[in-house]
């Protein structure tokens, strides 16, 4: 895919992009003229068509008859490694975009310096606006795309929002420091912690809520219990390998997504250990892997499937209020996350405190 609007690109034929810089104004507004959606200002309409005249754009006929006046479409775009996750993302945003007579177009995505070419791509063929979920939502240079592009977009468990994009969002450090206090208060002194993936901005401010519970405990942090992780099974489990490894391996571990957890508890497993009698293990996220491993996880509940709902309600109504000209609500929406307690935690064992 990104090979063909590369070599569009290439070839001289002019691209949404250049019509909208041309007209002075979005790649959005361009794809509405090309596509009769209704709402455009007469000022705007006649620069955009002036553009396309005079740089003799052809639009894409096929993607003109499927982007019709009424129902939008957004694209959900998706690179992350965590089926689970993805799952229930995918699931929330399908439930909600039927209610909102919107078409949702999943794209897997790998971009290697050609984001502009993709999404232009993505706009010429009648996309009205993106979901972006981890690590996605965290890709500098798409999300300076974004910006540039002046796409609606939302943005769906960024560590932090944007001014210019959507976004729909927890408290991930708080939720890390809360669940590492409850850690903490059952006893346990000496406790690792598995790190997300480096591109979320999520990874680290959950790693800060750690330390910074692990610091007003006055408890210190082995460097040798703290292991860098990719939210998938095969880096929990690495992980989780190298601190029971250690001189002086932990009492619990706090892995920063339920993936991960799963993979700590195999790990523990191999080593013959008891979960949680030797070892209490703790994840994120409460998704689906959370009650298929034994046994069950302890885990923070971030509302994913809720968290999509929203974001689609919230692109949708940007859509259609920028159509039409009416003010939009609030584009920074904060949810609730919540505790889960199963089975994979108890107090810390009296021989090794």
């Amino acid at each position: 895919m990104a090979d063909k609007k590369n070599n569009r690109r290439q070839s001289g034929r002019p691209t949404i992009s250049d019509v909208a810089r041309l007209a002075q104004c979005s790649p959005m507004t361009v794809s509405r003229v090309v596509n009769g959606v209704p709402g455009v200002r007469t000022q705007a309409r006649e620069a955009v068509e002036a553009a396309i005249a005079q740089l003799n754009y052809a639009p894409n006929k096929a993607a003109q008859s499927l982007a019709g006046a009424v129902q939008i479409r957004i694209a959900l775009l998706y690179t992350n490694p965590s089926d689970a996750y993805l799952t229930e993302l995918l699931l929330g945003c399908l439930d909600k975009a039927s209610q909102m007579d919107a078409h949702l177009v999943v794209e897997r995505c790998s971009f290697d310096g050609n984001e502009e070419a993709i999404i232009d791509g993505l706009i010429a063929s009648g996309i009205d606006g993106f979901l972006l979920p981890p690590p996605l939502c965290d890709d500098p240079a798409l999300l300076d795309v974004m910006r540039r592009l002046r796409t609606h977009s939302v943005l769906i468990g960024p560590g932090r929002a944007d001014a210019h994009l959507g976004a729909v969002m927890i408290d991930d450090y708080q939720a890390a420091y809360d669940m590492t206090q409850y850690i903490i208060n059952l006893g346990h002194k000496r406790i690792g912690f598995v790190i997300g993936d480096p591109r979320q901005s999520a990874s680290s401010l959950r790693h800060s809520g750690f330390r910074d519970a692990m610091a007003a405990a006055g408890l210190s942090i082995d460097p040798l219990l703290v292991r860098d992780g990719l939210f998938t099974y095969r880096s929990g489990f690495t992980a989780a390998t190298e601190m029971l490894e250690a001189p002086h391996p932990p009492t619990a571990i706090f892995a920063s997504n339920d993936d991960m957890a799963a993979g700590c508890v195999a790990a523990a497993h191999r080593k013959h250990l008891e979960v949680p009698g030797d070892l209490t293990i703790c994840g994120f996220d409460d998704t689906a892997t959370a009650t298929k491993v034994w046994p069950e996880l302890t885990t923070i509940r971030q509302p994913i499937h809720g968290m999509a709902q929203h974001a689609v309600d919230l692109l949708a109504r940007s859509i259609r209020a920028d159509r039409t000209g009416a003010s939009q609500d609030s584009r920074i929406i904060v949810l609730d996350y919540s505790f889960v307690q199963r089975g994979s935690d108890a107090a810390a064992p009296a021989k090794r405190g």
